[in-house]
């Protein structure tokens, strides 16, 4: 499966966030590193915007490279899940660390949304 990127995104200090859309429509937003408030405004056009405009049948938010994930963009992942079921976008959140995986599920985060791989 070829990918394409969406958006190269902006390199905060210490995080980054960039998605690319896939050929069977599925969108993939890799987050790297430590997302503070710095990649919160990125981050919540992003998923924004590929749930209310592109609308792909599938919004994947790969987690596994994030080191550290901040309040502000914890509740802009369960937005983009809320967000996602009133477009009929299935949006999952792949490969939490434990702590973020319960932090995930102690805010709200449907089970479901949530793939460990």
């Amino acid at each position: 499966m070829s990918e394409q990127p969406v958006t190269t995104g902006g390199s905060a200090p210490s995080g980054v966030v960039e998605a690319r859309t896939a050929d069977d429509g599925s969108v993939t937003v890799l987050l790297r590193g430590g997302l503070g408030p710095e990649c919160a405004d990125e981050l919540r056009r992003l998923v924004v915007r590929t749930v209310r405009r592109v609308r792909p049948s599938r919004l994947i938010v790969d987690l596994t490279e994030v080191v550290t994930l901040d309040p502000i963009n914890v509740g802009t992942l369960i937005a983009a899940c809320l967000l996602g079921e009133d477009h009929a976008v299935t949006v999952l959140l792949v490969n939490p660390g434990p702590e973020l995986a319960y932090r995930l599920a102690l805010a709200g985060v449907p089970e479901a949304s949530v793939i460990r791989r």
